[in-house]
């Protein structure tokens, strides 16, 4: 059983096979349909709590945050219509994903596994607050739940293990919602989308905005494997 103290100490290097199998994971998550039609979910909260930090952090004023189980969600928020808060609080929601993987990457990399999990769940108890449906609850409580009985009860290994899987899955998730993204505007389907909101609100085409959201992708799953790998497998996939 894990302590509070646990939070500050920096964790061992996993065995090689864990961080293998833990992005093998992760990818056969976001790759395999079926699976990633249940996962997706995970990413859903993750764009939305984008959403509501950035709101937050320009004043405005959170109504709160909805979760569907189509894996769809919207975050309402108050304020003026326009201008860089506005701008900012569209731009978070896919971008989110990928930069909070990168952040997790960055927590393992410097051996804080388990502060890596417990910032996890403080997010993750920042959103409940703001959820507005039955199935956002059980969406997050579930996922908390399961990152709580880790960080608290599971060895140091299953610890590492989880949060390499949780850092691979959000940097490897990154890209497809993107994806999907420019799949359903080609066919019309998504007139407003947080790309298309933001060409109304900056003038700029919506395109280069989901260029945007993958270039945010891609880099980060670029830095963030060279932060998960262990220093002494002696890769260094950052030039210098």
């Amino acid at each position: 059983m894990a302590s509070i103290s646990a939070l500050w100490q920096v964790n061992d290097d996993p065995k090689p096979w864990i961080v293998v199998a833990a992005a093998v994971l992760a990818l056969g998550l976001v790759a395999y349909p079926p699976a990633w039609r249940l996962s997706r979910n995970i990413v859903t909260i993750a764009h939305e709590g984008g959403h509501a930090l950035v709101a937050l952090l320009f004043g405005r004023k959170l109504d709160g945050i909805r979760l569907h189980s189509d894996t769809s969600g919207v975050t309402v928020s108050r304020g003026r219509p326009d201008g860089a808060g506005m701008v900012f609080t569209a731009l978070a929601g896919y971008t989110a994903p990928p930069l909070l993987g990168l952040l997790f990457a960055w927590l393992i990399g410097m051996g804080r596994t388990t502060l890596m999990l417990w910032a996890a769940l403080a997010l993750l108890a920042g959103i409940l607050i703001m959820i507005r449906n039955m199935f956002g609850v059980v969406s997050v409580v579930t996922t908390g739940a399961v990152i709580f009985a880790v960080s608290w009860f599971a060895s140091d290994q299953i610890q590492a293990a989880f949060a390499y899987f949780g850092a691979s899955f959000l940097l490897l998730a990154g890209a497809r919602p993107v994806i999907e993204l420019q799949r359903m505007r080609s066919r019309r389907q998504a007139p407003t989308s947080d790309a298309d909101q933001l060409a109304k609100l900056t003038g700029v085409p919506g395109l280069m905005w989901v260029l945007v959201f993958g270039v945010v992708a891609l880099a980060s799953l670029y830095v963030g494997a060279a932060l998960l790998i262990p220093e002494r497998w002696a890769f260094d996939l950052l030039p210098i």
